[in-house]
């Protein structure tokens, strides 16, 4: 074989060998973008949030994440199951126990919006122009019994489900569809029961952020009660427990974290808009505001996750190393939103 032969094998040799672990290496990385499971809330899918955030993380990280939009209920249950790298939901009963009960770990404010009471345009309860929610909600249990009017719940164990229950329950009742013929439960997200509501000329229960996407979608509606301190809503990241579930994507999980609280995730948060109205408002280095809704050790985690440094290797893998020792600037230059405007 003369020498232009044999440099001709060698370099078509090198050739197939580079090729070879291109594909290998295309295909690992592919595997685990396919892995890396966000189970969320219904709000933050519908209303066009991780569609706006998400594609930053991803192309920036070179992963893939996929989410599982269903009520907070049945989020923190599929990520109990190991089925999940991380939440983001919005129910501090149900994602406190989730942490206790060593499910979860490093329980983190990111944002919140706040809750309304929507319903049928002529009012038969007539709450219109109230900011009284549970007021409000002892007028509708009056009109429905009187055959008036209809008030639709989720019935779905999510956190808007959460507090509408809590709501009833402070006014002494336990609505039922098996007692209450008024009362319908639609086990459902959020987009199909403001449909299901606008159908029947009804009232629910909605967090802005999907009211404001559905909105135009939502003729016989209107907003009727809203800026009741116990509507805000604030919404926590939760990583799965590494040391419990050791299967799941945690490295990845951990820097979908730091992105999503760090000021550039913040700032997104906050530009998130629809016909000119922000729909979240981000708390999470916000200290003080983030105690007042719910998270009493935000500085410490907030510290902890910005102690944590995620690198980016060549194949675009994620790699992790703690970073022990560094001061960690802590900043709250986020405003409150609409939290001063409640009373």
């Amino acid at each position: 074989m003369n020498r232009r032969a044999r440099i001709l094998a060698v370099s078509s040799i090198f050739a197939v060998v580079v090729g070879a672990i291109f594909l290998a290496l295309s295909y690992t990385q592919n595997s685990r973008q396919q892995n890396f499971i966000l189970a969320t809330t219904t709000s933050t899918y519908d209303s066009g949030l991780l569609d706006y955030i998400l594609p930053v993380f991803e192309k920036r990280y070179n992963v893939k994440v996929n989410v599982i939009s269903k009520g907070t209920g049945e989020s923190i249950e599929i990520a109990k199951r190991g089925d999940a790298d991380l939440v983001l939901v919005h129910s501090r009963n149900l994602e406190e126990q989730f942490v206790k009960d060593g499910y979860g770990v490093h329980r983190v404010g990111v944002m919140y919006n706040d809750f309304i009471i929507i319903g049928p345009s002529d009012d038969p309860a007539g709450i219109a122009g109230g900011s009284n929610a549970t007021l409000a909600f002892e007028q509708i249990s009056k009109a429905g019994a009187e055959g008036k009017a209809l008030f639709i719940s989720r019935a779905d164990k999510s956190g808007t489900n959460m507090l509408e229950l809590s709501i009833w329950n402070s006014v002494g009742l336990n609505p039922s569809n098996k007692t209450n013929t008024w009362y319908i439960e639609a086990g459902a997200g959020m987009g199909a029961v403001l449909r299901m509501t606008n159908e029947k000329n009804a009232y629910t229960l909605t967090d802005r952020a999907t009211w404001l996407s559905f909105r135009s979608q939502l003729s016989h509606l209107s907003v009727l009660v809203e800026k009741d301190r116990i509507l805000l809503n604030p919404y926590a990241l939760i990583l799965v427990n590494p040391e419990r579930y050791p299967q799941r994507n945690f490295k990845t999980a951990l820097a979908l974290v730091k992105f999503m609280i760090s000021e550039e995730g913040q700032r997104l948060i906050g530009g998130f808009s629809k016909e000119n109205e922000t729909l979240f408002f981000p708390i999470a280095r916000d200290f003080q505001l983030a105690n007042r809704l719910g998270f009493p050790n935000q500085e410490y985690e907030v510290e902890w996750y910005d102690s944590q440094a995620v690198e980016l290797s060549f194949v675009g893998w994620i790699a992790l190393s703690p970073i022990s020792g560094n001061e960690v600037a802590l900043k709250g230059n986020f405003k409150a939103g609409i939290f001063e405007s409640y009373s």
